[in-house]
């Protein structure tokens, strides 16, 4: 990830117009952001079967067949699934890879950016590529592919054994199982979802199906020595190393770690677990009880309860806060701290936080036009896009991103100002 306090935060405001854009194009796509706000770009159709991104302004200087998924990675790189002569790649800032593929999906990189990963089937075999560097092995299926934090691991759902449509048995038998870095495991499972891979790249753990019955987590392909009814994806904790995973029992979710029972409530749901970046909170959103949601912080479950659904759960950067994004008699909000701030939205997306957890941002759709919510307040900005809203690591500065009457703008505000 590109270091934030290296951003322009000393210049108020930018603007570029993107609205020219469109008259010099058959047509321009989404509009993305770069995190640090410095440019913007956009697909834009040249002619028949021939895209180039423009850059604000500034046109690619290879054309491809096709370009999609265009998207700014957290390093501020500008990256791309191309075609060009009936194959298929990555494209970088508009410098495509050396490999070619028969087709490239899933695009995906860890939390700096540093490592684009991509799903390619080449010759009728699938596999992962990271950085233009394909899997040696290639396997006949593969689906739910994942990144290590540092990007120097990649994992993915394998087919190991040959099986028509039809062929039931065998499937109940197990042909499915993961890969990690091309290497897979030395048993089959009959379905492998939901992987993470360890914090040091050395272990993958996944939720795994025994028989049509039996579900349990698999650690390098060793399953828990306890099956249960159902279960969710694992995550690693961030210090001690251990492994917690939902599991359903009697018919109710709970949580466990490392195969035993952690958490003494019983929910009608619970899934999305998080750690606070320490390592000593556990959060998940859960279901106490039919038709209502919230989320429970190491097995305490908040008052404020939803009717529709809780979503997008994170901590604040110092552990201390705990933000997500609710949805309760068909409007969508900002729920931070077991509180719903009052502003109902037509769309709610992830709230960040400053450093020290004091505010709490998001973007947010209201009557059709997009802007902010800071600490419950509404800003004064509607725009046709918007971005994410980033702040300064000081915690005092924050960033807006936005395209406003055809004009891009990115705006530096003092939190002072906007609270």
């Amino acid at each position: 990830m590109s270091d934030p306090r290296l951003w322009d935060w000393e210049t108020n405001e930018k603007r570029i117009d993107v609205e020219g854009w469109k008259s010099r194009f058959e047509w321009v796509e989404e509009f993305q952001a770069s995190p640090d706000g410095e440019r913007v770009a956009a697909v834009a159709n040249i002619g028949e079967g021939e895209f180039t991104v423009c850059v604000n302004g500034e046109d690619w200087e290879t054309p491809f067949e096709k370009i999609w998924n265009l998207r700014f990675t957290p390093d501020n790189r500008l990256v791309a699934i191309v075609s060009d002569a009936g194959e298929w790649t990555v494209a970088v800032d508009g410098i495509p890879w050396e490999n070619r593929f028969g087709y490239v999906w899933d695009m995906l990189w860890n939390p700096a950016g540093n490592a684009v990963a991509v799903c390619f089937q080449q010759d009728m075999t699938y596999g992962m590529a990271v950085e233009d560097k394909p899997w040696e092995e290639t396997y006949q299926h593969i689906t739910d592919p994942t990144i290590s934090d540092d990007g120097a691991h990649t994992a993915a759902t394998v087919q190991v054994t040959a099986a028509s449509e039809t062929d039931i048995d065998l499937f109940k038998q197990g042909i499915m199982s993961a890969a990690l870095d091309g290497t897979v495991w030395d048993r089959n499972f009959v379905n492998v979802w939901g992987k993470r891979i360890s914090p040091d790249g050395t272990r993958l753990a996944a939720e795994v199906r025994l028989s049509l019955y039996d579900y349990t987590i698999a650690v390098d392909g060793t399953p828990w020595e306890k099956t249960f009814q159902t279960v969710w994806e694992p995550c690693f904790h961030p210090t001690d190393g251990s492994i917690v995973a939902p599991v359903r029992v009697g018919g109710k979710w709970t949580l466990a770690k490392n195969g035993d029972i952690l958490w003494a409530g019983r929910y009608g749901q619970l899934w999305h677990v998080r750690f606070s970046p320490d390592g000593r909170k556990t959060a998940a959103i859960v279901s106490p009880k039919f038709g209502k949601w919230t989320v429970a912080v190491d097995d305490s479950p908040w008052s404020t309860r939803v009717d529709e659904l809780v979503t997008d759960l994170c901590f604040s950067p110092d552990g201390n806060h705990i933000g997500a994004v609710a949805k309760n008699g068909g409007k969508w909000f900002v729920l931070v701290d077991d509180r719903l701030w009052s502003r109902p939205c037509d769309m709610v997306w992830q709230p960040v936080f400053n450093t020290d957890g004091s505010c709490a941002a998001a973007k947010v759709e209201v009557e059709g036009k997009y802007g902010f919510l800071v600490n419950g307040r509404l800003l004064p900005f509607r725009a046709e896009a918007a971005w994410s809203p980033s702040f300064h690591p000081d915690g005092k500065r924050m960033l807006l991103r936005s395209v406003e009457e055809g004009t891009y703008v990115r705006r530096v505000l003092p939190i002072t100002d906007v609270l």
